[in-house]
C-alpha cells in the first residue's frame, strides 16, 4: 500500500506556478535584445550587401517586432492561467466509478468522462463500484478498487 501512494504522488509532479512579474521583466529585457540585434542587423549587416534601408524600414520592422512580442506574451500568458484541464496528469489518484465490469479490461467513469481501464488490483470489477486512478497508458487508465488513499 505505502508503494501505491509513492507511486501516485511521484509520478506526475505538479507544474511550476506561473510568475507574471518575473516573465515581464525576463519578456522587457529580451524584446529590447531583439530590438537591437534588429538595429544592429539595419546598420552593419546590411550595409555589408550594399542593402541600404530608409529609417522608416527599421522603425517599422521595430514596431511590427515589438507588436509580436506583446501578442506573444499576452498569449503565454493566457495559456498559463487556463486551468488543467481533465485528462492526463490531474486523473492520477482520482476516483471514479464502473460502467462496464472491469475483467481486467472495461471502462470507467472519471470527473464525467468515459475512459478505458484496466484493472491491475485484484481480479474482477463490477458495474458501480469505485475505483481509484493509480497510472496512465496512452489513453488507458490503470485503476484499483477503493477509494483513493488519504
Amino acid at each position: 500500500m505505502t508503494e501505491l501512494k509513492r507511486n501516485i504522488v511521484s509520478n506526475r509532479p505538479a507544474p511550476p506556478k506561473s510568475n507574471f512579474r518575473a516573465r515581464l521583466i525576463i519578456g522587457v529585457f529580451r524584446l529590447a535584445l531583439e530590438e537591437l540585434a534588429v538595429y544592429a542587423i539595419w546598420r552593419w549587416v546590411l550595409p555589408e550587401f550594399d542593402i541600404e534601408l530608409p529609417l522608416l524600414a527599421l522603425v517599422l520592422a521595430m514596431v511590427a517586432w515589438g507588436s509580436f512580442a506583446i501578442f506573444r506574451f499576452v498569449l503565454v500568458t493566457r495559456a498559463l492561467k487556463k486551468p488543467e484541464m481533465p485528462g492526463l496528469p490531474s486523473l492520477v489518484g482520482t476516483a471514479g466509478k464502473v460502467l462496464t465490469p472491469l475483467a481486467p479490461q472495461g471502462t470507467v467513469r472519471i470527473k464525467g468522462e468515459t475512459w478505458a481501464a484496466i484493472l491491475v488490483e485484484g481480479e474482477k470489477a463490477e458495474v458501480g463500484e469505485e475505483v481509484t486512478v493509480t497510472d496512465m497508458d496512452g489513453l488507458c487508465l490503470h485503476v484499483r478498487p477503493g477509494r483513493p488513499l488519504e
